[in-house]
């Protein structure tokens, strides 16, 4: 299979959809083609269906036999690309680095950057007992080895 032809009849598609973004693509043994896209405001079955259209009706099956499945990310799925990251401001990240993890609602997301903010109970400063006190951290796109959206029941 020619992934570069694939990747540019997935590029057409999405070109159609400007909210819709591209997370991964690959070509298993067998010429089973899987696609994963996103969208900044969710991704409806119709975009997926038109995607996968695209596609299929511009390969040849007489030329090459292929399966042709075209998803979304699970939740379970970790965050790779930017456009993720500020589709989810105001929820709940967990977020790995190799120094520390850290668990805070995401409330800003740029080009270089996100800030977690997360509430935490710490020793009085005079006295016994606790506070709550207001956390927050910055980090670095470059300095995230996971980061995951956590589930709130």
């Amino acid at each position: 299979m020619d992934k570069t032809k694939i990747k540019d009849l997935i590029d057409e598609a999405l070109d159609l959809n400007k909210s819709l973004f591209l997370i991964d693509f690959f070509i298993s043994e067998g010429n089973k083609i899987k696609i994963t896209v996103d969208g900044d405001n969710g991704v409806p079955l119709s975009e997926c269906i038109r995607i996968s259209r695209n596609v299929e009706h511009n390969l040849d099956r007489e030329e090459e036999d292929f399966s042709l499945e075209v998803t979304t990310p699970d939740i379970a799925h970790p965050l790779t690309q930017k456009r993720q990251y500020i589709k989810n401001i105001n929820r709940i990240l967990k977020v790995k680095t190799s120094e520390q993890d850290f668990e805070g609602t995401l409330v800003e997301a740029d080009d270089d950057k996100i800030v977690l903010n997360w509430k935490a109970r710490e020793p009085k400063p005079i006295g016994k007992g606790k506070v709550t006190v207001q956390k927050a951290v910055t980090i670095t796109y470059n300095e995230i080895k996971e980061a995951k959206v956590k589930i709130v029941f």
